[in-house]
Formats: structure tokens, sequence, C-alpha cells
């Protein structure tokens, strides 16, 4: 889902020599599907995962820069965590532009175009990472790598052009998990650096991602498709502005994937502060760091499928109640200096940060749907003018949830970064993430959950 729609299409066969233009786009309808859609849906939707997934990589590369920055540059761990905190909120600010985009340039173009960005902050990255590069400098390269995070709205919005409505949650989850796996795969990337060719080269991590971007521009020019019948859907975004349910879900989608890309930036030097005398150099660390971003990465999927199965608004009632319990088995665990309890506690948190990302963006057509059929009920509107305007306030909630919803990694890293700087430790941080769930899970509660004549059914 996405704020942008497919306006009706002729029959007309694809004219010769206009290569990745879809004159006939109608994914609708089984025969065409059956016979054409499908294999040109599912080649948009590989490329779309390997360019997305080098988005999200590019992304989170100062979740692993930040383990080589040792004491020659001069950084103390509150500076660290403002580096792992620009990225999340340019990646947060582009989403909706970039969600724009696709209708306005087409999703091939676009891709080509975000793909080839990617070099913006690659580039200086492996030229000008090295002892004595200015604080000032790092900040700027750290705020570029944002352009990473767009690449996630624009790839989500033009893969939801391509499938029938039947088959779309399943495409877009395969989208998502593809693209989020980015994240510890470039910490593994880091990893390989810092055990071959040790912390004094941090400029060979963007270094490694260079071919991958060309790479990914290069697929998307030989393989993508534009679809032409995409449009913006006009004042879509203002009128979801006006919804209040925009904003309940934009603090919960803050609670779940805010949480998992936040982690996914801050976990690594976390660790390595808070157990010091444990992990010696950052290769120490850098062997737990990626475990956390993997499996909240794999069990995406598993949330999308409880909320199918029990309901949207029940699994992430529950699921904020295990994350507050989380967040204080890591509180507890740092307290006790334990290492196995602090470990178990903070990969609970990525594992339930996961079925959160799932539940929640189940919610959202789910509330649509349930006031949809109110309307009809009630006679307010007939059922074809429900439907369309349920899809499109679907399309722009999720638009504006997953852009506020990122920002959610600025405040995990800025929260870590003042606690450090307040108290020495995490401590306070930890408090904050517990009060932050347990407000998310009063609010699903109060909103959607509550017995009353107010209460939408089936979310």
């Amino acid at each position: 889902m996405s704020v942008l729609s497919t306006a009706p299409v002729t029959d007309a066969p694809a004219k010769p020599g206009r290569r990745h233009r879809l004159d006939d786009w109608r994914p609708e309808d089984p025969e065409f599907w059956q016979v054409t859609g499908a294999r040109v849906a599912r080649r948009n939707l590989w490329v779309s995962i390997f360019a997305e997934h080098v988005g999200f990589s590019v992304w989170s590369l100062w979740s692993v820069t930040v383990l080589f920055l040792g004491p020659e540059y001069g950084i103390d761990p509150a500076g660290k965590f403002l580096l792992t905190a620009v990225p999340a909120a340019l990646g947060a600010a582009l989403r909706l532009p970039y969600t724009l985009a696709v209708a306005r340039f087409g999703g091939r173009t676009w891709t080509i175009v975000s793909a080839l960005l990617l070099l913006v902050p690659a580039v200086p990255m492996a030229v000008l990472l090295e002892p004595g590069v200015s604080y000032s400098t790092l900040m700027v390269l750290a705020c570029l790598t944002g352009v990473g995070g767009g690449n996630f709205a624009s790839s989500m919005a033009n893969i939801n052009l391509f499938f029938p409505e039947r088959l779309k949650g399943k495409a877009l989850g395969l989208n998502a998990g593809g693209g989020n796996l980015g994240v510890p795969a470039v910490q593994l990337v880091g990893l390989a650096v810092l055990a071959t060719a040790g912390a004094a080269y941090p400029r060979l991590v963007p270094a490694v991602y260079l071919p991958l971007i060309v790479l990914a521009a290069l697929a998307a020019a030989r393989w993508l498709d534009n679809v032409p019948a995409a449009r913006n859907e006009p004042g879509a975004l203002r009128e979801a502005a006006r919804e209040p349910h925009t904003w309940v879900m934009s603090l919960l989608y803050i609670g779940s994937f805010g949480s998992f890309i936040g982690f996914g930036f801050a976990f690594g030097q976390v660790l390595q502060i808070e157990f010091a005398d444990r992990f010696a150099t950052p290769v120490d660390a850098a062997w737990l760091t990626f475990l956390g971003p993997l499996v909240g990465s794999l069990i995406r999927p598993v949330g999308g499928h409880l909320a199918d199965r029990y309901g949207g608004a029940r699994v992430t009632f529950w699921n904020f109640a295990a994350m507050a319990a989380s967040a204080t088995l890591v509180l507890y665990a740092a307290g006790q200096r334990s290492l196995p309890l602090y470990l178990a506690g903070f990969m609970a948190l990525f594992v339930t940060s996961g079925i959160g990302n799932g539940s929640t963006y189940k919610m959202i057509p789910a509330i649509f749907r349930s006031r949809a059929a109110a309307e009809v009920a009630g006679g307010r509107l007939d059922p074809a003018d429900a439907e369309r305007r349920a899809r499109r306030l679907t399309g722009a909630l999720i638009g504006i949830a997953g852009a506020v919803g990122a920002f959610g990694g600025v405040l995990v890293n800025i929260a870590f970064r003042q606690s450090f700087l307040t108290w020495q430790s995490a401590d306070a941080a930890y408090l904050a993430f517990i009060g932050c769930y347990a407000v998310c899970l009063l609010v699903t509660w109060l909103v959607y959950l509550r017995p009353g004549r107010r209460q939408l059914a089936g979310v």
C-alpha cells in the first residue's frame, strides 16, 4: 500500500520498441495475470528487493562505522550516538517525497536515480574515513547516508503497483524483509573488514558497497518497468493528516519500527560501552552486533501472520507488553553486569520490534475496512465509494506512519546519547523505552481494544 494508485489502462498491446514501459497493465485480470502479469511482477520484485537491500545497508553504514572510530578520532560515546542519529533523521524525512517520486518519474526511473544517489555518501566515505578527519565532516557524511532510508518507501510504493490485491501482502512482506536484511548484512561486512584488515581501515566498508550500488542501478535499468497509469492520489495526504488514527498508528509504529531501526543502529556501540571489560576491541562486539537486526528482520512476517489469525490490535497490545518486559530485563541485566541476560533481553527486543512491524502494518487497512463497513451499513456511502475511500486513506496513512515511525530511530539514539552524557550509563534510556512501550500498550487498548460502541470490529 502507498499513497499511489493506478488509473484505468487500455487493453492495447505493448508498442514495439517501447521497452520498460507497460502500456497494458491489468494485474486484477486473472487471465492477464497468468499469461503476462505474474512473470513481469516477479522480475520487478526481485530487482526491487536487491536495490532496497543495498539502500538499507547504506542507511545503516554508521551502525558499524562507529565501531572503527577509536581514540585516535577523538570522539566520545555521546558524539558517536549523534553520528547514528542523523542518518535515521534524514531517512525518515525522505520517505514521503520518495514515495511520491514513483508516480512522478516512474518506478524504474526513480529506482535508478535513488540507487545512484547512494554513491553520494558512499564515495566520500571511502575516501575520507581516516584519523584526522573533522567531526563536522563525519556528521555530514553520516547525514548523507540517510538517502538509503528513503529507498524503502519508494520501493514499497513501486512494488504495490505490480501485484493484485490478493497478493500484495506477500509481495510487500518479501520486499520489506529483504530490505530490512540490509542492516545485519552491512554489519557482517563490517565484521569481515574488522577481522581481516583491522579497525584501521573503516573506508573499506563503504568501498565494498560501491560496486553493489552500481549493480543495483544497472539491474534496475535492465529489468525494471514503469507503470504509466501510476498516479499520486490528490489530497490523500491532507485528508489522512486530519484523521486521528493516522497519528495513533504513527505512535505505534514509532514504538515498533522505530525501535528496530534505532536499536539496529545503536546496539554495537551500546554493547561495547556497557561491557567494555568484555569487548576490548571492536571486532569482539561486532561478532554479536548483527544478530539482533537479523532476527528482527526475519521475524517481521510472523507479526503479520499472527495479526491475520488473532487480530492486529490484540497482537500489537501483547507485543508492546513483551517489549516493555524485554527492556526491563535489559535494565536489570545491565545493573547486574550479566552479559547473557543482557543479550537475551536485547534479542527479545529485536524479535518483538520485528513482530510489531508486521502487526501494526496489518492494523492500518483493517481500521479503514471496519469504518467503510460501518458507513455502508449506516447508508452514508455506497460500497464502491466506501472501498475507494478506505484504500485511499490506507495508502496515505501507511506513507505518513512509515515516515513518522522512522523518526523513532532518531529518538532511540538521542535517548542513549543523553543518558550517557547525564548519568554515564544507559539506565535512563532503558527506563524511557519501558515508559514508551507502556504508553503504546495503553493507547492500543484505549483506541482499539476497549469494549464500547466505538470499538472498530476486526482491527
